[in-house]
């Protein structure tokens, strides 16, 4: 399937954000990829974030920028963005989760949280008491990351995660709606989940 027909399949099977990271693309196509997605993901009421260009996120009307390790520092992305542009930041250790939150992250995402093929470089997984501990330390919103699979998402909200991010498990699936549809269901289910009467403190 087509990558835009395929993301608008997954908007209809209820995801809420799109981030757009092709980095081998041109400023020109970065920015026509992302006022095309900007449409779509208006259309059904998600949020578009773009990975590293600020410009490009301000100019397509996104709703944030994403960072990693090697982008802008956050602090000057904040002073030109102000606070009507949400800034997300990818962290894979605590302390990179505390600086984020410090120098004013909306949310981070950390990981890889279970080995997966694409995260790779970042050495081996962080696992689910890395995320536990992270989430406990900072107060801003914590999506998981990483090999993160339907069957993983009760585990990673139990640990504290606000939300899931990731590719495969949706983008790679034969019914890219249902395959949506079903892991929207298991994330709302386990963020809504009570916690379990035999829990210890």
């Amino acid at each position: 399937m087509p990558l835009y027909e395929g993301i608008e399949a997954a908007l209809r099977g209820g995801v809420r954000a799109v981030q757009l990271r092709e980095k081998d693309l041109s400023v020109k196509d970065l920015y026509r990829a992302a006022c095309r997605l900007r449409s779509l993901t208006s259309r059904h009421g998600a949020r578009l974030f773009v990975n590293d260009r600020l410009d490009v996120a301000i100019a397509a009307g996104a709703d944030g920028v994403h960072l990693g390790g090697k982008s802008i520092p956050l602090r000057a992305v904040r002073k030109v963005a102000g606070k009507g542009m949400l800034v997300g930041v990818s962290t894979h250790s605590l302390e990179e989760a505390i600086d984020a939150e410090r120098d004013g992250a909306d949310f981070i995402t950390f990981g890889p949280v279970y080995e997966t093929p694409s995260k790779m470089r970042y050495g081996p997984p962080a696992g689910i008491e890395k995320l536990r501990e992270v989430t406990s330390r900072v107060k801003i919103p914590v999506f998981a990351i990483g090999g993160v699979q339907p069957a993983r998402v009760q585990d990673v909200a139990r640990a504290g995660a606000g939300g899931v991010a990731l590719i495969s498990a949706v983008l790679s699936s034969d019914d890219i709606e249902r395959a949506a549809a079903r892991l929207t269901a298991s994330v709302e289910r386990a963020l809504t989940e009570p916690p379990s009467s035999c829990s210890r403190p």
